[in-house]
């Protein structure tokens, strides 16, 4: 069994998360041998695609008005966070289709791309920063969280309650799907990475499978010798 298989094989999703919300499912791929580097014109044209489309959708309307985006809000209530304490994923970057994306690196911006097409969240990360599996759990408010403040590294701890991603040694993302932490974001010099795609009903398990073939046929555009592991965690 390789080390990304075996990160895979052990994820999990904790019963307290799953009585949050019972429709919850997650979509986990590992690749190696990915292809990083700056934002291209593969990724420029994916991005500038997932955008015609998200604003073809929303023709105008606020985000939260898509169903998708909406049960993510109320996933948000339910552990206690008001959407202007922070806002998933998929909507923060839905807000800002009008005005353009910022375009990041070459695989931030696919999965990014895929994001916004679907109105799901996606999260992508450095696997070589990750100490022991994934699992998605209700925090104590004692794990450490490294993130940026004002161009500075800090470490903060998250809410008792809230619903975050970790791994052994801390939380690898705060609010479900609201912001990762810098020791597994990706970089242009990323060549091994986990993509989290995060599904609430209405977006059925079919879709949600159909979306992660998106995302694997685009990363192997960019990395045609890639290799791809999957897991379907919560159905």
């Amino acid at each position: 069994m390789s080390e990304d298989e075996s990160i895979v094989d052990r994820a999990r999703v904790d019963e307290g998360v799953l009585a949050l919300r019972p429709d919850y499912r997650a979509l986990l791929i590992t690749v190696s041998g990915l292809v990083g580097g700056p934002s291209d014109d593969l990724s420029e044209a994916a991005l500038s695609h997932a955008e015609t489309v998200a604003r073809e959708r929303l023709a105008g309307t606020a985000p939260e008005t898509l169903p998708e985006v909406a049960s993510w809000r109320s996933a948000f209530l339910d552990f206690g966070v008001k959407p202007r304490q922070a806002r998933s994923s998929v909507e923060a970057l839905l807000r800002r289709v009008d005005a353009g994306l910022p375009r990041i690196n070459r695989l931030t911006d696919l999965y990014n791309a895929i994001s916004i097409e679907h109105a799901i969240p996606i999260g992508g990360e450095d696997l070589t920063g990750y100490i022991g599996p994934p699992v998605l759990v209700r925090a104590d408010g004692n794990e450490p969280f490294d993130t940026m403040a004002n161009g500075e590294p800090i470490v903060e701890s998250p809410e008792p309650g809230e619903v975050v991603w970790r791994d052994d040694v801390g939380v690898t993302c705060r609010r479900w799907n609201w912001r990762q932490c810098v020791r597994t974001r990706l970089t242009e010099d990323t060549t091994e990475a986990l993509f989290i795609l995060d599904a609430l009903d209405p977006i059925s398990t079919e879709a949600l499978l159909k979306i992660g073939e998106q995302l694997t046929a685009l990363l192997r555009e960019t990395s045609p010798q890639a290799q791809f592991t999957s897991r379907l965690i919560g159905d």
